[in-house]
């Protein structure tokens, strides 16, 4: 479990973070979002003891970060937005490195290398330079060596930068499977990963927490109607301003050369007469749909309140 509590750095006169609180539990897996320069790369850093705050606590299971530092970091594996590697070392001997300066002992240390190298589909490169591999490969080194002490808390900062599509997916169903057990914050620019891996989002914007909670729940507070998509045959023959004539329609826009959103005032089922309007108009209705926000939505709204 994480804690934050009223997190701030000031860096000379800029406050980078701004009192943001918020927890993540176990099983919970975060996404972290906001704008280039919004604080979410330092928020991570102080929550993962790299950085220490101005004001504030980062709580891990309970334990202060910054009064039992060791203690803490112990639980905690971290995959900054640049892997932390050593170049001049073969795969296997930056994980035994990391591994060894981690607490695991003994023969648990070949053991725990030998599963998070298959966790993360490097098993075949344990031989190779850490400075010959591509830059995927390097992401994947840098997410095992997060991995390499089995810890209850996982920090990854831009997790799937750098690898093909094949990859991505495989590092996503990683992360769901990991968070299963453990904690998870996750930043990422790919909003659409977010969704797929992430209940609940923190947005931070301009050093402060605008948004926290599960997307879900965003999605129907932040709604002001109800979308709906139609798809037509013939758009020539749609007529905008007999729509947005029609009862509790509130927004008519053409999307494409074959659909509409039509945004009707909450509590009101508009379908069988939208439908109806559009037979009239010889249309040629082909699909009426329900839409609700997407995290590309809630992000616009939470950051620019449009």
């Amino acid at each position: 479990m994480i804690t934050i509590e009223n997190l701030t750095k000031i860096f000379g006169q800029h406050v980078a973070v701004d009192a943001v609180s918020f927890t993540a539990d176990k099983g919970d897996t975060l996404g972290l979002l906001g704008p280039n320069g919004a604080g979410k790369t330092t928020t991570m850093r102080m929550i993962t003891g790299y950085l220490p705050p101005t004001e504030g606590k980062v709580l891990i299971n309970d334990i202060d970060m910054f009064d039992h530092p060791r203690e803490v970091k112990k639980q905690i594996g971290y995959l900054p937005e640049q892997p932390p590697l050593y170049l001049d070392m073969t795969v296997l001997e930056y994980l035994r490195y990391t591994a060894r300066i981690r607490g695991v002992r003994g023969t648990g240390i070949k053991d725990n290398i030998n599963h998070v190298a298959e966790l993360c589909g490097i098993a075949d490169k344990l031989g190779r330079l850490t400075g010959n591999l591509s830059k995927g490969y390097r992401q994947r080194v840098g997410l095992a060596q997060a991995l390499v002490h089995n810890p209850e808390i996982l920090i990854l900062d831009e997790p799937t930068s750098g690898l093909d599509p094949k990859q991505i997916i495989e590092i996503r169903e990683l992360i769901r499977n990991l968070g299963k057990q453990r904690t998870i914050i996750l930043s990422s620019h790919i909003l659409q990963e977010v969704t797929s891996v992430c209940k609940k989002i923190a947005i931070i914007n301009q050093g402060r927490l605008v948004v926290f909670d599960t997307i879900e729940n965003l999605s129907h507070d932040l709604e002001t109607g109800q979308r709906i998509i139609v798809n037509v045959a013939h758009m020539d023959k749609v007529n905008f301003d007999t729509l947005r004539s029609l009862s509790y329609v509130t927004q008519v826009e053409k999307l494409s050369d074959e659909k509409l959103r039509i945004v009707v005032e909450s509590g009101h089922d508009m379908r069988k007469t939208i439908s109806e309007s559009l037979g009239d108009m010889r249309a040629g209705l082909l699909e009426m749909r329900t839409e609700s926000l997407s995290l590309e939505d809630i992000f616009l709204k939470a950051v620019t309140g449009a």
